[in-house]
């Protein structure tokens, strides 16, 4: 397996007028994401919106994201869900289909203990040979994952490789790194503080702005790597409008309306999500006429 570093982009899932899964313009997306020097592709992810999806649906998505990446670049899938079983399935499933890491978010509206979610992810990484890697997206669960419990996984489960930190608290970035081991794989899931996240030990980021501008998402990894650290900052400054606008409204809402005005997407998005009003969108076009994506 590749290392898993740089830009890894959390797709989009897009959708067909009937709301049926659009596979012509994920496998189009995809190709667009490898033609700009993305790092990685992961599906299935927050931005892939999960929880509208079958098991049936999100095994397919799977098993094309690996058909069409094709081994070029790593894949990172989401595998996790509040529900164990359905999580060991869809992990499981990644396995079976040669994907090359599992993303499994710390388990949502239950609300675990950290004892809970220790048992939960070592259950998981137990059943499979697949390298993990933890989502603690605590806005979205409810539930932040300590770095303690972090260090207990990465202790006794091995193919628990990193974590993708979506957690406004910067202070737990240098405290799981100190924690888990400064070669421990940390991303960040939060767009305004991928640059940041570089310039403390991270491996690189999994930003919803990829899905926008996979090209310049990726280079601010690549100056970082490089040393060029002026030059990433002018990029980190020069991204943080767009990824502001992004989560004006709950993602992926702004970013799939901003991706159907660049002709990337239909406009389709499934409830309880929605797109945003008419007024919002106003804004998000003139961000995206800043950034002369439209």
């Amino acid at each position: 397996m590749a290392e898993l570093v740089g830009s890894i982009a959390p797709m989009v899932t897009p959708f067909l007028e009937d709301g049926s899964f659009d596979e012509t313009t994920f496998r189009e997306l995809i190709e667009w994401h490898i033609d700009s020097g993305t790092h990685g592709i992961s599906c299935t992810g927050t931005t892939g919106e999960p929880s509208s999806l079958s098991i049936a649906e999100r095994k397919h998505i799977m098993e094309v994201t690996v058909d069409q990446v094709r081994g070029r670049v790593p894949t990172v899938l989401g595998t996790g869900s509040t529900h164990f079983e359905e999580t060991l399935e869809l992990t499981l499933h990644a396995q079976k289909i040669g994907a090359d890491a599992a993303l499994v978010i710390v388990p949502y509206y239950s609300k675990p203990s950290q004892e809970g979610l220790y048992q939960h992810f070592c259950s998981v990484a137990d059943a499979v040979d697949i390298p993990i890697v933890i989502y603690n997206i605590p806005g979205r669960t409810g539930v932040n994952m300590e770095p303690t419990t972090m260090a207990r996984l990465r202790k006794n489960c091995p193919n628990i490789i990193g974590v993708k930190e979506s957690n406004k608290n910067f202070e737990q970035i240098s405290h799981v790194l100190h924690a888990c081991g400064r070669d421990f794989n940390v991303y960040s899931g939060i767009e305004e503080l991928c640059y940041p996240m570089l310039a403390l030990g991270g491996k690189g980021h999994i930003s919803a702005t990829a899905n926008l501008m996979p090209r310049e998402v990726s280079e601010l990894y690549n100056l970082c790597a490089a040393g060029k650290w002026d030059a990433a900052r002018d990029l980190h400054f020069q991204l943080l409008e767009i990824n502001q606008a992004l989560f004006w409204e709950t993602n992926p809402g702004p970013l799939k309306a901003c991706m159907a005005m660049m002709g990337k997407i239909r406009p389709v998005i499934r409830k309880p999500l929605v797109l945003p009003d008419d007024e919002m969108q106003d804004k998000l076009r003139n961000v995206l006429q800043k950034y002369s994506l439209i």
